[in-house]
């Protein structure tokens, strides 16, 4: 992962769970962060922790704008975007962050 990159991604709580769609610049800080629930958020208060998908981007103001119109979209359109990708919702951080 480059240090020039920026990330979408969709944490899940479990399959079929509550789902939370974020960005950043550090993915797997950012998904450590939302793992550690040292902060009340809503990734703590739903227990939404498991990274189930991610995009890359090389300019931020795209990243942004794909985070906004993934907000916006129906929530089956967003399992769709997952499961294309990941069926099983397998959790995608232990394989990016080397753990």
């Amino acid at each position: 992962m480059s240090e020039r990159s920026f990330y979408v991604y969709i944490l899940a709580s479990h399959v079929g769970g509550t789902l939370y769609i974020g960005v950043t610049n550090d993915l797997i800080r950012r998904v450590a962060e939302h793992r550690s629930q040292m902060s009340d958020s809503f990734t703590k208060r739903y227990g939404v922790a498991r990274l189930v998908y991610f995009e890359v981007f090389e300019q931020i103001e795209h990243a942004i704008h794909r985070e906004k119109r993934l907000k916006k979209w129906q929530r089956a359109w967003k399992i769709t975007l997952i499961e294309k990708d990941n069926p099983n919702w397998i959790d995608l951080y232990p394989q990016i962050a080397g753990v």
